[in-house]
């Protein structure tokens, strides 16, 4: 008899398809049925997913293709940009020092004004060692700008110039220049500040600046000119713009929106970055220091000292002339900036002195040796006065007293 917890086989007639057997058949079948399908593609229609309500005020996404690209993926690198960059600067030889200077196109450069003054014609040693002659065109002194221009082969790459107005504190920039000579140098800082030294709108930056430096280009992010690299040595205090010596952790760039004027032929304006809201109080102490006192009266002592001995040396000049014409027969030896330098050289008058002028030689002899004695007083008290070897040699190309036995 069946417990109440058992329904028992089901009622009805005993058939293959009735009672427990008949259960079974038609699992089996159920079964059988569910592996046909499983084993058929079965199409999925996902359910619609419900979208929030927007928020009031909420800022919506970004797309994906507004999102700025991190460096390196497309953006070009700060060592690939200087590297490119370098082949356009170059450094910048006179008499009396080096500097830098960048091409702003294919036969014009930019440079400080306090790179070539007092040179009509400079050296211009390229990345690649090629050296050129440029000859200086426009000038800009209360700004310290010059521009150059080159009369040869063309430069290849040249640098885009951009604007100090656009720079922000803490923008990155690199320096590009030779700074004591090391040509291609390149550091790298952010812009500290923005300020107006009287007319001058400059970048303060933490790029180191040295001297060698002047000249060159600051550039921005994108590798565009924003500045030209400024480094005033204290000696040369009252000469260019003004501006104070750079010392560490303390550089200034002339913002490159004054030398677009003057590219353009028009005089810079001043306070080109006045409208910015920019320091306009700054101002370097123009005190001259003891140092720098006392090179200055060595070098008004020099010039005076050489242009006595330059009336002499002309005088002499005349004289010598007239020896090797009616006194003197036969060549000199050597070439000579001035003919009586000849008499320093023991060999360089192998022919025949005439009678009677051999008096007249010596008394050339002793002024020329007077006028040499002259010359090496002065640059000895020059060079005890602090006078930096590039301005004596500057002052003796004046007055065409550079004779190398002298040194």
């Amino acid at each position: 008899m069946p417990t109440p917890l058992d329904p028992g086989p089901p009622s009805g007639p005993s058939s293959p398809g009735s009672g427990w057997a008949g259960w079974i058949t038609a699992g089996a079948a159920l079964l059988a049925l569910a592996v046909v399908v499983m084993r058929k593609p079965m199409a999925v229609t996902a359910a619609p997913v419900a979208q929030p309500a927007p928020v009031q005020g909420a800022v919506p996404p970004v797309p994906a293709a507004a999102v700025l690209p991190s460096r390196g993926s497309g953006e070009e690198s700060m060592e690939t940009m200087a590297a490119r960059a370098t082949a356009a600067v170059v450094m910048v030889e006179t008499a009396t020092g080096k500097g830098s200077g960048f091409f702003v196109a294919p036969d014009t450069l930019l440079t400080n004004m306090h790179v070539v003054a007092n040179s009509s014609y400079v050296t211009i040693r390229k990345a690649d060692g090629e050296t050129a002659t440029a000859y200086l065109g426009a000038t800009a002194p209360d700004f310290d700008l010059a521009v150059l221009k080159v009369s040869g082969p063309k430069a290849a790459t040249f640098l885009a110039l951009g604007s100090a107005a656009e720079l922000r504190p803490g923008q990155e920039v690199l320096a590009i220049g030779s700074p004591y000579g090391l040509q291609n140098s390149v550091t790298r800082g952010i812009v500290s500040s923005l300020r107006q030294m009287g007319q001058v709108s400059v970048i303060q930056t933490d790029a180191a600046i040295n001297p060698g430096n002047s000249g060159g280009p600051l550039l921005d992010r994108s590798g565009a000119a924003v500045g030209i690299n400024t480094f005033i040595i204290s000696s040369r205090g009252g000469q260019g713009s003004g501006l104070p010596a750079a010392s560490q952790g303390l550089n200034f760039a002339v913002a490159i929106d004054h030398a677009k004027a003057l590219l353009e032929g028009r005089a810079p304006a001043s306070g080109a970055l006045a409208s910015q809201g920019q320091d306009t109080d700054f101002r370097p102490s123009a005190a001259p220091s003891e140092t720098e006192r006392q090179q200055s009266q060595g070098t008004r002592a020099l010039d005076s000292g050489l242009a006595q001995a330059a009336q002499q040396a002309d005088q002499l000049e005349g004289q010598m002339t007239r020896f090797l014409a009616q006194g003197y027969q036969g060549r000199v030896e050597g070439s000579f900036e001035r003919n009586w330098y000849a008499l320093y050289e023991d060999k360089s008058l192998p022919g025949t002195v005439l009678p009677g002028s051999e008096r007249f030689l010596a008394y050339l002899r002793t002024q020329a040796k007077a006028i040499g004695d002259q010359v090496k007083a002065s640059e000895d008290a020059a060079r005890q006065a602090g006078v930096y070897p590039g301005t004596r040699r500057e002052l003796r190309h004046k007055y065409r007293l550079e004779y190398p036995g002298w040194d």
